[in-house]
């Protein structure tokens, strides 16, 4: 019998071990399938299939095609998809549902220290509205009172589980950054007890954003000469560890993306020119309402473009905008997405994408990634999720009719294979609430009458 060198003993001991873990899960972990089938399929990326299936396994998407093509095994769960329509789960790139408290830390120009993720919870029933929308994901963003607010937290929005199986572990860290009105305090009050008198102009931001960088350089060189002296053994003290700093040394480093809030276009340019001083790449430009006025230089930094496509006059700073500023920047090459910064644009933001088919003229293909694709990239989760993909997440919605269409309702949305929002599911719990609701009120009802009654009669007593 040939001898099995080192490395390939160690090799076939990893596959036993592999083997006999797979068989102590349960029957259900291994083989659990869904097959979606009969259906129309946009895959966003890879066109439209009349009549196809989607065969998920596990958390995962498996297969997809023709629905002669596709197949599942015996004890698959089949859902009859025929007339229906399947579509990526929706992600929206600028959000603050699920937020604790106040979404804004507002007592300094720059808390980048701060994370949103400390402060989410499960049960803000926003979320579950959503996924009857077909939003499954989300950045979760700090307010805008601050020109470098806190850091983002990407999630799922998995409705009944712990925030710990929430956020998407893949995802690149972010932070918020805001020009304008809001963090020069022109539309908000500070806080009782607390005071930040600087900024309150737009040049005044733009200071404190340069001057934060300028600091963050000056930090990561103390650190560079403290490790320079330790090799070469010279016993140094180390700097003070600073998490404001780490965090925009972070930024300098390309491990944290910025996504910042903006309206107008010299702004927009003002934090281009700041950034590429600075060393740094904005990853979004979020709102950007007169980023139509500058896309071409969105683009050639390279930056996205997250917007509303008919929001506007809600402030001074909002009124030059035009719901042709989603086409515009898309035509000039700008990763563009539509978002929606609001619990209930979140439930509906398929109608917004679609309405760029009639301002700017986008084709239905390019339509429909302004809700999934578009998003996914701009938050680096494209690996992920945002098109119906064979390995991607099994984050899938059926329609009754196209997404793009105003008659379009969402039937069942899914997370990772798991189903979060059933519409028959849902009425039959609302009836058995009805029903609950009216058995109490009878109940109460039939107690007020009793005490009624039994009061009636101790009267007749006393009068006896």
């Amino acid at each position: 019998m040939r001898k099995l060198s080192l490395n390939q003993q160690s090799l076939r001991l990893t596959a036993v071990v592999a083997l006999l873990i797979t068989m102590a899960l349960p029957a259900a972990a291994q083989q659990k399938e869904i097959l979606i089938r009969n259906a129309t399929v946009l895959t966003v990326t890879n066109g439209v299939i009349e009549n196809g299936s989607v065969l998920i396994r596990g958390t995962r998407i498996a297969a997809v095609g023709p629905a002669d093509s596709v197949r599942a095994s015996a004890n698959a769960e089949v859902i009859d998809a025929t007339g229906r329509y399947v579509f990526p789960g929706i992600i929206d790139a600028h959000s603050h549902a699920g937020v604790v408290g106040s979404v804004n830390e507002g007592s300094l120009p720059n808390t980048g220290m701060v994370r949103i993720h400390d402060v989410l919870m499960n049960e803000d029933i926003t979320s579950y509205r959503q996924l009857a929308g077909g939003t499954t994901a989300a950045n979760i963003l700090h307010g805008s009172a601050n020109a470098i607010g806190g850091q983002n937290a990407v999630v799922k929005w998995k409705w009944g589980k712990p925030i710990s199986e929430w956020p998407i572990p893949t995802a690149p860290a972010g932070i918020k950054f805001a020009l304008g009105e809001n963090p020069k305090s022109s539309n908000w009050n500070v806080p009782s007890g607390q005071t930040r008198p600087y900024p309150n102009t737009r040049m005044g931001v733009e200071e404190v954003i340069r001057d934060a960088f300028v600091s963050a350089k000056a930090y990561m060189a103390s650190w560079d000469e403290y490790e320079a002296d330790r090799r070469r053994r010279l016993d140094p003290i180390p700097p003070k560890k600073d998490i404001l700093m780490e965090t925009m040394a972070g930024i300098l480093r390309g491990e944290i993306d910025v996504h910042s809030h903006c309206y107008r276009s010299d702004e927009i340019v003002m934090l281009i020119r700041v950034a590429e001083e600075m060393g740094f790449k904005v990853k979004t430009f979020q709102h950007v309402l007169e980023g139509y006025k500058v896309a071409p230089e969105i683009a050639a930094h390279g930056a996205g473009g997250s917007t509303f496509i008919d929001w506007w006059g809600f402030k001074m700073e909002a009124y030059d905008a035009t719901p042709y500023n989603v086409a515009l920047m898309y035509r000039d090459g700008v990763l563009t997405a539509v978002n929606s910064d609001s619990d209930e644009l979140g439930r509906r933001l398929n109608q917004d994408a679609a309405k760029a088919m009639k301002y700017g003229g986008l084709t239905a293909d390019e339509a429909m990634r302004l809700c999934t694709i578009n998003p996914a990239r701009q938050l680096g989760i494209e690996d992920r999720v945002g098109s119906i993909e064979v390995g991607k997440d099994a984050d899938l919605v059926i329609w009754t009719a196209h997404p793009l269409s105003t008659y379009a309702r969402v039937e069942t949305t899914l997370i990772e294979g798991e189903i979060y929002f059933d519409r028959q599911r849902d009425l039959a719990m609302r009836e058995s609430l009805k029903q609950e609701k009216q058995r109490l009120l009878d109940m109460e009802k039939a107690a007020a009458d009793l005490e009624k009654k039994t009061k009636k009669t101790k009267k007749k007593e006393v009068t006896r």
